[in-house]
C-alpha cells in the first residue's frame, strides 16, 4: 500500500527589481545603503545555500538592495545650435535694417536729420517805396517797435515799490499816447509775463523810453542800498519789425491803398503792384544743437531782394489842393462823396486823383468801409451835360453842322413816348450850335445829334462810334483794382428813351477818369492818350525804368478839336453861359457844366443829382484838364456850375501856378450864342 504524496510547497521567489513587490518591499534609501554595507561581506554562495536546512531555505528571501543611479551630463550641441540660430536671426535683422537706413531710405533720414539740426530763418525783404513825380515819398517802409512789458518784474517784491505799475504808466502814457489807466491795468497783471502796451511805435519813441530807463538806473545807483529802487521801467521791452507808413496820412489814400496785417497790398497801387513792391524774402540756415546756434558750423544765407520803388505821375502839391477843395465842398453840401481828376493834356499823366471822404491808411481799422477804395474809378454814374461835348464832336466831325448853325429850341420836344425839356423852363430859344452848348440845352442837343444819320438808327450808330472812341464803355488803361468800364449799350439795344437821352448824358454811365479823358482828348488836338498813373520804377539794382508809353488814338481832327475848344470858352466866358464861376483871371478857360439825375446805388432808382464840371486851360494852348463831380449834394444848389465850378477854378488856378504855366495873352474868339429869327 502506497503512502499518499505530500503536497509540494511552493517557495516564493524573490521579487525582481522594478516589480510591484520589490517596489513595495524596498527599504528607504538610508536603510538600503546600511543593509548593502552589512550584507556585502556575508553574501552566501550557491553551495552554502544548498547546505542550509530545508526550513531555512523555505523562509522568504529579502530583496537585494537597488544599485545607486548613475548621473550623466547632457550634450551641449543642441543648445549651442539653438543659440547660434537666434544670434544669426538677430544679426540678420540688424543687417537688413542697416541696409534700409543707409541705402534704401538714406535720403529721407538725412533730410529729417537736417530738419532737426539746421534751423531756417526768414529774412524779410524791404517793401519798395511809392513816391510822387518828384520823388517825394507817399508810402515808405520804416523800422517799428511793439512796446511790451513783463508785469511780474514790476511786482512789489521785485521793485520794492507797491505802486510800480502806476508809476510806470505815468511815465509811459505821454510817450505812447495811450490812456494812463489802461496802461496801469495792463502792467498790474501779475499772473502773466507778457502784455502788449502799444503797436508800431517809431524808433524815436523806443529811444525815449531807453533814455528814461537810463536816467532811472542812474538814480537807483545813487540811492541808498536800503532805499527802494525807483526803476519802474525794468520790465518794459520792445519787439522790432518793419512798418508801412504813409507820411501824408490821407493824401492820395484812394490811389495808394494800404497794406494789411500780413504785409500784403490791399487796394490801390499797393495791391496792383504788390509783387514788385514786396520784393523776395531771403533765408538764413544755420546749425543748432540743444536750441543754440553752433558757431563753427556752416551757414547758408540767401539774401532778401528789396522791393521795387514805384514813381507815380501824381504831383503831391496839386493832389493836396484837389483833395482839400473837394473835401470841403462835400462837407458843405452834405453830399455822399466827390472826386477831382487833374490830368496833363499833353501826356495823359494824372497829376491828381482826389476822393472825399478819404481814409488814413496808417489806421485802416478806424476808417469808414465805404471810404475805402478809389471812388473816382469804381463809381459808375450818368455824367449829364458834360457828355454833350462828345455829341457836338460827332456833329462837327461829320460835317452836318458848324458852330454858327441855327437851332430853334422849343419849350418841349416830343420824341418817342416822352416829352423832353431843358433844365430851365423857357420860351422858344433861337440858338446857334455854339449857343446850344453854352446854354446846355438838352432839346438842342437832341436836334443836333439827330442829323448824324438819315434815320434815327443810323444816327445812333454814328454817335455810338464816337462815344466808344472817346473811351466810354471800355477800360481807361490804368488797370486799377475795382475799376469800372462804365455802361454803354450797343446802339441796336438802345430803347426808345435812350436814343434821345444818351446825346445829352443820360442813359449811359462812366467813371471820373473817363470823363476827364474826354476833355483831355479835345485839349490834345483830338488825339486820345490813355490815362496813366505810373511814371516808372526803380529796381533793386538802382536803375530807373520808365513806364511804357500810353496808347494814342485819333478821335477827331485837330480842326474839330480847336473849334470845340472855342465853343467851350463860350460856356465860361459868355454872359449867357452856364459856367461863369469857373473863370480864372488872366487865363482863357474852356469848360462845361453837368447836372444829371442820379441813380441811388442802394435802391437802383433815380434819387438826387450828380453835379459836375469839366474843362481845360489855357483854352488856346491847353496844358491841364480838371474834372470835378459831387454825388447827391443835399444842402444848397445841386447845379454843376454852382457846386463844382468853384472847385474847378480853385484847383485849376493852383495847378497852373504850380506847373508855372503862363497866360497866353490872346483874346477869345467870341462865337455867337443866339440869333434873331428872320435875319
Amino acid at each position: 500500500m502506497t503512502e499518499p504524496r505530500q503536497p509540494r510547497r511552493r517557495v516564493p521567489r524573490p521579487a525582481r527589481p522594478g516589480s510591484a513587490a520589490g517596489r513595495g518591499a524596498a527599504p528607504r534609501p538610508a536603510a538600503r545603503k546600511t543593509a548593502a554595507r552589512a550584507a556585502k561581506p556575508a553574501a552566501p554562495s550557491a553551495a552554502k545555500a544548498a547546505s542550509r536546512p530545508a526550513a531555512a531555505r523555505t523562509a522568504p528571501r529579502q530583496s537585494a538592495p537597488r544599485p545607486p543611479a548613475v548621473l550623466r551630463l547632457g550634450s551641449p550641441r543642441p543648445r549651442l545650435r539653438l543659440v547660434s540660430l537666434a544670434l544669426t536671426l538677430v544679426l540678420l535683422s540688424f543687417v537688413v535694417r542697416l541696409f534700409q537706413v543707409q541705402a534704401v531710405d538714406a535720403s529721407a533720414y538725412a533730410a529729417k536729420a537736417n530738419e532737426n539740426r539746421y534751423v531756417p530763418v526768414k529774412l524779410a525783404a524791404e517793401r519798395g517805396a511809392i513816391t510822387d513825380r518828384d520823388g517825394v515819398a507817399l508810402a515808405a517802409t520804416v523800422d517799428a517797435y511793439d512796446i511790451t512789458a513783463d508785469p511780474s518784474l514790476l511786482a512789489p517784491e521785485r521793485t520794492g515799490i507797491d505802486d510800480a505799475p502806476q508809476r510806470a504808466a505815468k511815465l509811459l502814457a505821454p510817450l505812447l499816447h495811450e490812456d494812463r489807466a489802461t496802461l496801469a491795468a495792463k502792467l498790474g497783471q501779475r499772473r502773466t509775463r507778457y502784455v502788449l502796451l502799444a503797436r508800431q511805435q517809431t524808433p524815436q519813441v523806443w529811444k525815449r523810453i531807453k533814455d528814461l530807463r537810463r536816467t532811472l538806473d542812474a538814480t537807483a545807483a545813487a540811492a541808498p542800498k536800503r532805499a527802494p529802487r525807483p526803476d519802474v521801467l525794468v520790465g518794459i521791452f520792445a519787439d522790432k519789425h518793419s512798418k508801412r507808413v504813409y507820411p501824408n496820412k490821407d493824401l492820395a489814400s484812394g490811389v495808394l491803398g494800404f497794406v494789411n496785417s500780413a504785409g500784403k497790398g490791399s487796394g490801390g497801387i499797393e495791391a496792383l503792384l504788390d509783387r514788385k513792391l514786396a520784393g523776395k524774402d531771403g533765408k538764413l540756415v544755420y546749425a543748432q544743437s540743444g536750441g543754440r546756434r553752433v558757431p563753427t558750423a556752416d551757414v547758408q544765407e540767401h539774401p532778401a531782394v528789396p522791393g521795387t520803388d514805384v514813381r507815380l505821375t501824381l504831383d503831391r502839391d496839386i493832389q493836396w489842393a484837389a483833395q482839400q477843395a473837394i473835401t470841403e465842398q462835400v462837407r458843405k453840401s452834405r453830399a455822399d462823396r466827390g472826386y477831382v481828376v487833374v490830368q496833363d493834356t499833353r501826356t495823359g499823366e494824372i497829376l491828381a486823383l482826389a476822393n472825399a471822404p478819404g481814409f488814413d491808411p496808417n489806421d485802416v481799422a478806424k476808417a469808414d468801409p465805404e471810404a475805402l477804395g478809389n471812388a473816382a474809378l469804381t463809381d459808375a454814374y450818368e455824367p449829364g451835360s458834360t457828355s454833350k461835348l462828345m455829341s457836338m464832336a460827332a456833329v462837327l466831325e461829320e460835317g452836318v453842322a458848324t458852330p454858327a448853325t441855327r437851332v430853334t429850341v422849343p419849350n418841349r420836344l416830343h420824341r418817342g413816348d416822352r416829352l423832353f425839356a431843358d433844365d430851365v423852363d423857357h420860351r422858344t430859344w433861337y440858338l446857334t450850335l455854339n449857343g446850344v452848348l453854352a446854354k446846355s440845352s438838352n432839346i438842342g442837343t437832341i436836334l443836333a445829334a439827330g442829323q448824324l444819320g438819315k434815320t434815327q438808327a443810323e444816327a445812333n450808330r454814328t454817335l455810338y462810334s464816337y462815344l466808344h472812341a472817346f473811351g466810354i464803355g471800355r477800360p481807361t488803361g490804368l488797370g486799377f483794382p475795382g475799376e469800372t468800364d462804365g455802361i454803354l449799350a450797343r446802339p441796336q439795344d438802345w430803347n426808345t428813351s435812350q436814343q434821345y437821352t444818351i446825346p445829352f448824358g443820360q442813359g449811359l454811365s462812366l467813371n471820373a477818369v473817363q470823363a476827364a479823358s474826354v476833355y483831355s482828348t479835345i485839349a490834345n488836338g483830338g488825339e486820345r492818350i490813355a490815362p496813366s498813373l505810373i511814371a516808372g520804377t526803380t529796381g533793386p539794382d538802382g536803375r530807373y525804368a520808365p513806364a511804357p508809353r500810353p496808347e494814342r488814338t485819333r478821335v477827331v481832327s485837330p480842326k474839330t478839336a480847336s473849334t470845340l475848344a472855342a465853343m467851350l470858352e463860350s460856356v465860361v466866358d459868355d454872359k449867357e453861359g452856364t459856367g461863369p464861376r469857373a473863370k480864372i483871371d488872366g487865363y482863357r478857360v474852356g469848360g462845361k457844366t453837368g447836372t444829371s439825375n442820379r441813380v441811388d446805388p442802394k435802391t437802383g432808382r433815380y434819387r438826387g443829382y450828380t453835379a459836375s464840371f469839366a474843362g481845360f486851360a489855357p483854352a488856346d494852348e491847353p496844358r491841364i484838364t480838371v474834372y470835378c463831380a459831387v454825388q447827391n449834394p443835399t444842402v444848397g444848389s445841386y447845379y454843376g456850375g454852382r457846386v463844382c465850378g468853384p472847385i474847378y477854378k480853385q484847383v485849376m488856378a493852383f495847378a497852373l501856378k504850380t506847373l508855372q504855366v503862363p497866360p497866353t495873352g490872346t483874346r477869345p474868339p467870341r462865337l455867337p450864342v443866339t440869333f434873331k429869327p428872320g435875319e
